[in-house]
This record gives C-alpha cells, sequence and structure tokens, in this order.
C-alpha cells in the first residue's frame, strides 16, 4: 500500500520505489538472549523469522539497497556473543540478496562498528535522498528535506473487541512543523511496540501525534484505521 507519494508499505518494511531503497528498522537482534540471561524463557525463533520475512519483501521488491535505520543489535554497552552471531547471520543473508547496505546507527548500537567493518558495510548517523531524510529518531535533528523518515518509536496500536485485545504493529505518518514524517515499527516479531493510544511517546519528533494517520499490519496486510484522534474517539 502507498501511504505518501513514492514510499509503500512492504509488511513491516518501507520501500522507497523510485530509488529501489528498502528501510527497515528496530530488530534488536539478541532480544532473545538478554530475555534469557534474565530468567525469561522464549522461543528461539526470532532471526528465522526476520530472514524468512525479509527474504519475502527483497523477493518482491528486488531493491538496489537496504537501510537498516537504527538498533540492528539490542545490548546497549557491548556485543554479546549472541548477537554477533545473529548479526553476522543476518547481514551475510542480506548481503547476497541486495547490491548495498548501509546502517544508521540508533541509540542501541554505538559499538556497531566492529560488526559492520568486519562486513564492509558502511555505518553512518543518517542518509538523505533528493527531499527524503532517514534517521533513527532518537533525537532531533536539523535539515532541509521535506521529509523525514525515523524508527525508534516501534510503533503500535491495541485493538479491543469485548474482553479480547490484540496489540498490532503500525506505522505513522503526520507532520514535524511544515515537514511529513513516516514512523516504521520494529522489524523484529517479538516487539510488539508501543500502543501510540496511551503513554508518553520516546522520539522528540513525536511530541503530538493526534492528527497523524495510522497504518496498521498484520500478517503482511496493510490497513489505514484513520487519524489518532478520530479513533481515540
Amino acid at each position: 500500500m502507498e501511504i505518501s507519494k513514492n514510499l509503500e508499505v512492504v509488511d513491516a518494511a518501507l520501500w522507497l520505489k523510485k530509488e529501489k531503497i528498502i528501510i527497515i528498522n528496530d530488530l534488536h537482534l539478541g532480544y532473545e538472549g538478554m530475555l534469557l540471561a534474565k530468567g525469561v524463557l522464549s522461543p528461539r525463533f526470532q532471526l528465522e523469522e526476520i530472514i524468512k520475512k525479509m527474504e519475502l519483501i527483497i523477493h518482491q521488491t528486488k531493491p538496489n539497497l537496504l537501510i537498516v535505520n537504527g538498533d540492528l543489535k539490542h545490548e546497549f554497552g557491548k556485543i554479546l556473543k549472541e548477537e554477533w552471531k545473529e548479526v553476522s547471520e543476518f547481514l551475510d543473508f542480506v548481503s547476497k540478496k541486495v547490491k548495498k547496505i548501509i546502517i544508521i546507527q540508533g541509540n542501541h548500537d554505538p559499538i556497531i562498528k566492529p560488526i559492520a567493518n568486519k562486513k564492509n558495510i558502511e555505518v553512518i548517523s543518517e542518509y538523505q535522498v533528493g527531499e527524503i531524510l532517514i534517521v533513527h529518531g532518537d533525537s532531533l535533528v536539523e535539515t532541509k528535506a521535506k521529509r523525514i523518515i525515523i524508527g525508534h518509536e516501534h510503533p503500535a496500536i491495541t485493538i479491543r473487541e469485548g474482553s479480547k485485545f490484540e496489540k498490532y504493529k503500525c506505522f505513522l505518518k503526520g507532520k514535524w512543523g511544515k515537514k511529513e514524517i513516516i514512523v516504521v515499527p520494529s522489524f523484529n516479531p517479538l516487539l510488539e511496540g508501543t500502543d501510540v493510544l496511551k503513554g508518553k511517546l520516546l522520539s522528540p519528533f513525536l511530541n503530538d501525534i493526534h492528527q497523524f494517520e495510522v497504518y496498521v499490519v498484520n500478517k503482511g496486510e496493510v490497513f489505514k484505521f484513520g487519524k489518532i484522534l478520530d479513533i481515540k474517539n
């Protein structure tokens, strides 16, 4: 589904059709290992599901460039053995499928460069193509770009029906000042995300999202839900 000019939602990825660029956010590889270290038993399917989903998206879009827009790994201050293994396996897989990979450094990636350097993959703070700026979203930036694509927030929405409720990942589209802003959900199937209808949001780009439009993703399908203000009402 096209959610803005030349921007299409493909599962939990954003597709820049004209530029042939796929953007994915917030994989948090190593998250299962962190849960296990804390005594939380979790089935080890995260990486397998991510690669399976990535393969379908690449087959569908055939991109020239894959941008991982921040938080490729989960642990903040060190690279755990499990993270190194999973990040390496993921990068090895996508390197065979696309011509180029770029990692935009997120707040969970202070020491991602040793892994990236080993794979000859560039790590940068932001990437601009035409009028579009792609940045992780954990801190504000100065830019003349007319459109901004961020992650960091892991947006989701909880849908209730009677006593039942379920949370779904979603894309957000709105305005930051005069600029259009698109918020991409986490690509990690284990991370449901932050319910945008309640609670404090993380990104400084998202101080007021009442007029933002919501696009829910479920099993590869995309559904336009309207504006957050209308959904709340």
